[in-house]
């Protein structure tokens, strides 16, 4: 038996479209876990086309994902921290700062599509900021970083009823401490920018954390509380996500880059960080208040 997980803008799910959705496919009474904004179904097995009705659902502002019902509440949630968790990339709003933005954005994004090796392009743009105060980072986390919307409810709730919260990011403790602190996750993991006499130095500290070590976390915190990767619930949105997104019970990208999208089952595009609760079946009135 698979769900069927309708997720779409508050106020732009349409009964009618969940009604014809779960007709076409044979499936059972539709569950409303918020209205007008998401509903699910069960159905005994996934069409062949389904990939089909993702795309035109897409150009309907609606995102659909299925999955198996059995297990889907998880026992970890691990989740990146850039473009994630909060809006932005800081080290690009770093680089705005020290002046080099465009230059490190387009490593970015690169980075982020898998077009460039995360390590190797981390350093590069890491040696654009040499140079720049660190005070200019609480002026960063004050001013230009803003929090995806539905993320305190998304660890409340998780953490409510029993699971463990992790952040694990290619960023800087500098900011994923901050982040982790204000969203409130159990653990943080990411990178430390260097400094000396109150600068950058324009390198970060050794072993560099990247995509094998978001592995390795969900394997280590899965194995902590005695169960395997199936417990988990991962979210992210870039290339260097990928390997803890396949191997997670539940992989979520999350306006991820069209890369990561090619390789993810579960993809949300229109929805917030909330829709990782209603694909664990939560309604809105069981949110736990952050």
């Amino acid at each position: 038996m698979h769900i069927a997980t309708l997720v779409a803008a508050p106020g732009r799910l349409a009964p009618a479209m969940v009604e014809t959705l779960r007709n076409a496919w044979g499936g059972g009474d539709a569950v409303w876990l918020a209205p007008d904004e998401t509903a699910e179904f069960a159905v005994a097995e996934v069409p062949g086309h389904a990939e089909d009705v993702w795309r035109s659902l897409q150009d309907e502002g609606v995102d659909l994902c299925v999955q198996p019902a059995q297990g889907r509440r998880k026992q970890l949630l691990i989740a990146d921290m850039d473009s994630t968790m909060i809006r932005q990339e800081c080290i690009d709003e770093l680089a705005e700062v020290a002046g080099v933005g465009e230059r490190v954005r387009e490593i970015t994004a690169r980075a982020m599509n898998g077009e460039l090796d995360f390590e190797g392009a981390l350093l590069a743009r890491v040696a654009l900021l040499e140079g720049l105060p660190t005070t200019v980072i609480s002026e960063v986390l004050a001013e230009r970083i803003t929090y995806m919307p539905g993320g305190a409810a998304l660890v409340a709730t998780m953490k409510a009823d029993g699971a463990r919260t992790v952040l694990v990011s290619g960023g800087f403790t500098a900011f994923a401490e901050a982040v982790g602190a204000t969203l409130g996750f159990d653990r943080v993991q990411a990178n430390e920018l260097l400094e000396h006499d109150g600068a950058l130095t324009g390198d970060v500290a050794r072993p560099i954390l990247g995509r094998d070590a978001k592995v390795e976390a969900l394997r280590r915190e899965t194995a902590a509380l005695g169960l395997g990767p199936e417990a988990a619930l991962a979210v992210g949105d870039g290339a260097n996500d990928l390997g803890m997104l396949g191997l997670a019970g539940t992989g979520v990208a999350l306006h991820a880059k069209p890369a990561v999208q090619a390789e993810c089952r579960l993809r949300v595009n229109h929805g917030d960080l909330t829709a990782l609760l209603y694909l664990q079946g939560y309604a809105r009135d069981e949110f736990a208040t952050p």
